[in-house]
C-alpha cells in the first residue's frame, strides 16, 4: 500500500509538428502519474503554462505540479485508513512515497540543499516541495525521490506520441498491468 508518482516531461515536443511561430508549440508537456497498491488513481497530461528553457527546466516543472498533486493525495489516504478503522501500522505506509523521475538533472536540483547558477531562476516558484524531499542530511523527510529509466517510465505515455503500437502496449502494461 504505497502512494507513489511517475513523472516525464516533454521539451518543446510540439515543437516543428504544427506551426513553428506559434508560440504554445514551444511550451513542453508535462505528464505523471499517481499510483496506489501500483494501480494507477490519478494521472494528467497537459501543456505547462510557460515555455521552458532547457530539458532541465520542463522537467523540473513537471516534477514540482506532480506533488502538488501527491501531497493532498497523501493527506486523503492517510484520512480514508483512518477512518475505515484500520491501525496506525498501516498509516506508515502511506507516510513515505517514492517519486519517478528520469532526467539527472532534475533529480539533483531536487536533491540539492544549495541552489547554482543554472538553477537559480527557478527557486522561488518551483523550490516550494523541498521542505518534503527526503536527502541524506535529513532522511526523515516522507518524500525519496528516485532515479528511474526513460524506456521504463510510465509517465512516458502522456507526454510523448507512440508510433509504434509495441512501444505503446508496453507503457500500457507498465501502467495497467495489461
Amino acid at each position: 500500500m504505497r502512494l507513489d508518482c511517475f513523472v516525464d516531461s516533454d521539451f518543446a515536443g510540439l515543437f516543428f509538428h504544427e506551426d513553428p511561430h506559434d508560440p504554445i508549440c514551444a511550451k513542453s508537456r508535462t505528464g505523471y502519474v499517481l499510483t496506489f497498491a501500483n494501480c494507477p488513481i490519478f494521472w494528467v497530461s497537459k501543456l505547462q503554462t510557460e515555455i521552458a528553457l532547457s530539458t532541465l527546466h520542463a522537467e523540473y516543472v513537471a516534477l514540482s505540479q506532480s506533488l502538488r498533486d501527491l501531497l493532498p493525495t497523501k493527506v486523503l489516504a492517510k484520512e480514508v485508513i483512518k477512518n475505515l478503522g484500520f491501525n496506525d501500522s498501516k498509516l506508515r505506509v502511506v507516510t513515505q512515497s517514492s517519486v519517478f523521475e528520469d532526467n539527472a538533472g532534475a533529480l539533483q536540483v531536487a536533491q540539492s540543499p544549495r541552489l547554482t547558477p543554472t538553477s537559480k531562476f527557478i527557486a522561488v516558484k518551483y523550490h516550494w516541495f523541498r521542505s518534503h524531499i527526503k536527502t541524506l542530511s535529513n532522511s526523515s523527510r516522507p518524500i525519496q525521490i528516485l532515479k528511474i529509466d526513460g524506456k521504463v517510465n510510465p509517465a512516458d505515455i502522456f507526454t510523448k506520441s507512440k508510433s509504434r503500437e509495441k512501444e505503446f502496449q508496453a507503457l500500457r502494461y507498465l501502467l495497467c498491468g495489461w
